[in-house]
């Protein structure tokens, strides 16, 4: 196996042991990237030069046995609507400019430089995150590395591309209506979007509390490790949580046996679900009873909420462009453009009207959970679809909201969510299965994903680098 193929946590282990050295892997990482970089595009900017001094930082550091921290010498990628001291992000937009002094790490990156993290560069996104897959007029169109030919996924697309190249096996992404998940799913890797406020956000998201930060990475344990990095408060978030009750690394031995799960197939019926991906979630699902779980198929009691969802993300992306002129309004993603101006449109009442709206939802997911431990689903009713598109050909949907019915609800709610890839379909795309808990109850989440991997249910699809 080579390093590339490697989680953190066996990274780690190899470090403490002197298997290799945090110079090895980040050399390798780097290669991995620029490899995958012409036909894949999942990056912004490679930061070699700096991932490459700070890895011979850290193994200086592990050769003293005085690590730094969690994920001292572990190569992160960070998606480039979070800010990286030193440099430029631009948010997929040409109408950001690379000038400016950048002297500033979000919250989440702080955390991991102060554990000793090597970054190795910013990861693609539309512009500003505004949908679910990732292009932009800035960097183009970024691809699937199962399948060029199909999309990542968005809005984090980058940074599960990144992640399922082996170019550095942690990445921080962004999740405001499936920004973490949807891509995850399509690339066949893990990720979790957090309880709202359990990893700080600044500088705030133009699509307020909607937003969340949270990790992408090959496996739920190192999930859990990246959360223990980057699940602690900072001042400049008003809305972050206090420090989590306990390690989530810890968390995850507790397994399944017990917890009371509710598996949704389609929502009631709302969702049509490709027939590859219904059979491998199903499949996943009777693996969680067969480990101990009871398992009941139930629904949540809720009607699809999109037209609330689109009057708050519509009108956070017309804020954030209300000021620009003409001719830099031109300068954006057409679509980006069209929302913007339906977003302009709307009256404080519709906008209490869809609060109203996320609060019903809100009652009636808490009450769902007084039931059941977890809610489990399709990630997404389908595989990957061609790249460049926002919707796929032939859909009868206008938006992206229209193929990700089971992933923007839980942004309403601000519920821990994660994806877990259970299989993949007869072109070999994967198919992920979304594990919901209550607020504050990512431990859970994550318990539930690592027993997947623990039975082998759940794994990195292997992909075929370009050669």
């Amino acid at each position: 196996m080579q390093l590339t193929d490697l989680t953190a946590v066996r990274l780690l282990a190899g470090y403490r042991k002197g298997e290799f050295s945090p110079v090895e892997v980040t050399e390798e990482a780097l290669e991995r990237a620029r490899r995958g970089q012409p036909e894949v595009n999942a990056f912004v900017r490679l930061t070699e030069a700096d991932a490459l001094a700070r890895a011979r930082e850290s193994a200086q550091r592990w050769r003293r046995g005085e690590p730094a921290g969690l994920v001292d010498g572990v190569p992160v990628t960070v998606k480039d609507l979070l800010l990286l001291r030193g440099h430029p992000t631009l948010r997929g937009s040409k109408t950001v400019s690379e000038q400016g002094r950048w002297d500033e790490d979000a919250p989440s990156v702080a955390r991991l430089r102060e554990h000793g993290a090597v970054f190795l560069g910013k990861t693609t996104t539309p512009e500003f995150g505004w949908k679910g897959v990732t292009d932009s007029p800035l960097t183009g169109v970024t691809r699937n590395p199962h399948d060029l030919s199909r999309t990542a996924g968005g809005s984090s697309g980058g940074s599960a591309a990144a992640v399922a190249l082996g170019a550095g096996p942690l990445s921080l992404g962004t999740d405001g209506g499936g920004s973490i998940r949807i891509p995850a799913a399509f690339c066949g890797i893990f990720g979790l979007k957090p309880t709202y406020g359990r990893v700080p956000l600044y500088p705030a998201s133009a699509f307020g509390t909607l937003s969340h930060v949270g990790p992408m990475t090959r496996d739920a344990a190192d999930a859990a490790l990246l959360m223990d990095v980057i699940a602690a408060p900072d001042p400049r978030d008003w809305s972050a949580l206090p420090p989590a009750p306990g390690s989530f690394t810890e968390a995850l031995a507790g397994g399944v046996r017990g917890l009371r799960v509710a598996y949704s197939p389609s929502l009631g019926g709302q969702v049509a679900v490709q027939p590859a991906v219904a059979a491998a979630v199903r499949r996943a699902v009777a693996a969680l009873a067969d480990l101990g779980a009871y398992v009941e198929e139930t629904d949540p009691d809720f009607c699809e909420p999109v037209e609330a969802f689109h009057v708050l993300w519509f009108s956070g992306a017309a804020r954030l462009t209300e000021r620009f002129s003409p001719g830099r309004r031109q300068l954006l993603d057409p679509g980006l453009r069209e929302i913007c101006a339906q977003g302009a449109r709307y009256r404080a009442l519709d906008y209490l009207a869809a609060v109203d709206v996320r609060m019903d939802l809100g009652r009636r997911m808490g009450r769902f959970h007084e039931r059941y431990d977890l809610l489990v689903t399709p990630t997404l009713p389908l595989t990957a679809f061609e790249a460049g598109l926002e919707v796929p050909k032939h859909s009868p949907f206008r938006r992206w909201t229209g193929w990700t019915p089971f992933t923007y609800p839980f942004n309403l709610t601000q519920q821990p969510a994660a994806t877990v890839p259970v299989g993949t379909d007869g072109e070999g795309l994967p198919a992920g299965l979304q594990i919901v808990a209550a607020r504050h109850r990512d431990d859970l989440v994550l318990r539930a994903a690592h027993a997947l991997y623990e039975a082998q249910v759940a794994a990195v699809p292997p992909v075929r680098l370009p050669s």
